[in-house]
């Protein structure tokens, strides 16, 4: 079984509530040296066999149309799970 994955950031002119709350906590945990954080989301995949070139395209597809929200979100990854990236 092959699995891909979907990742889905706000778009850089989107306020971010959560990523600001947890930049905002870091430096209270002595994690001083991140100036900044944006959270996102991270779709999961799984498909029968192995992940072809044709399963990505069709994920990309679901990704811009189900998975994000394209007027908030942008889709900034779209890979097998374990490849490089």
């Amino acid at each position: 079984m092959g699995r891909i994955v979907v990742e889905v950031m706000p778009k850089p002119e989107i306020l971010d509530p959560q990523g600001k709350a947890v930049a905002g906590a870091l430096p209270r945990l002595g994690l001083n040296q991140f100036t900044g954080v944006r959270q996102g989301k991270r779709f999961e995949l799984n498909v029968e066999g192995a992940v072809t070139p044709e399963l990505l395209e069709s994920a990309r597809k679901a990704a811009e149309t189900a998975l994000s929200n394209p007027i908030i979100e942008d889709v900034v990854g779209v890979y097998e799970a374990g490849a490089t990236h």
